[in-house]
């Protein structure tokens, strides 16, 4: 049995993976502001955007024992906006959660992650790519593939493995957010993959759970989007 934690686990893509964990006999906590109503998950309340989040997850940390432990990446901020109107504040936000949140939770469960652990990032397709209206989250999951290959970098030796997974467009709360809410656009987004459809929670979560176990995929990036169709 390992400890995992994921962040962002009430939901989507994190609600997913932890369902998955638990059904391998996992520890699962999941470390969001919203708690989980998974039965056998551990929810710890923490903002990780908050002035004092670091504070926040150093006095958790000091409550876990040194074991294996799979640390994933998942929550994150999608927001519309463009470059030319961008405001400081959002911008902030979205790296804060997106990019800064990570390394946070890195540097206080580091110490304690044995041999056989893992980092697991949750990119995007937009990681590698760009589409319009969305310029602070495609910048921010720019940056989650080089923490990833840095991480990797960094580790070399300790036998702790990384990797991102950048899903396809998934059917989640926080896609159908933010495209309003329309099935016309939920649609249409699916067409973009050569299956016609979105990636299913429960497709990236299965992912997320190989990923984790398996070190011969360190400092790699995993595209699960069922074939994107390039136009």
């Amino acid at each position: 049995m390992s400890l995992i934690l994921i962040t962002g686990a009430s939901k989507g893509i994190g609600k997913a993976a932890a369902s998955q964990f638990i059904n391998n006999g996992d520890e699962v906590i999941n470390i969001s502001r919203t708690p989980s109503d998974l039965k056998g998950v551990r929810n710890i309340s923490l903002d990780l955007s908050a002035e004092d989040a670091p504070e926040q997850v150093a006095e958790f940390a000091e409550g876990i024992s040194n074991q294996e432990i799979h640390l994933i990446h998942n929550a994150a901020l999608l927001i519309s906006d463009q470059i030319a109107s961008l405001e400081t504040k959002q911008f902030k936000a979205v790296v804060s959660l997106n990019v800064i949140a990570p390394q946070i939770l890195n540097l206080c469960l580091l110490p304690k992650m044995n041999r056989g652990s893992s980092i697991i990032y949750i990119g995007s397709t937009l990681s590698e790519k760009a589409v319009k209206n969305s310029f602070s989250y495609v910048t921010s999951k720019h940056a989650v593939v080089g923490m990833m290959r840095a991480t990797c970098q960094d580790l070399a030796g300790r036998n702790i493995h990384t990797a991102c997974i950048c899903p396809g467009f998934t059917n989640t709360e926080m896609l159908r957010e933010h495209v309003g809410g329309s099935e016309e656009a939920l649609e249409m987004v699916g067409n973009l993959s050569a299956y016609g459809r979105l990636v299913e929670p429960e497709e990236i979560a299965e992912t997320i759970r190989f990923v984790s176990k398996s070190p011969a995929l360190n400092g790699t990036i995993i595209h699960a989007n069922l074939g994107q169709i390039e136009s």
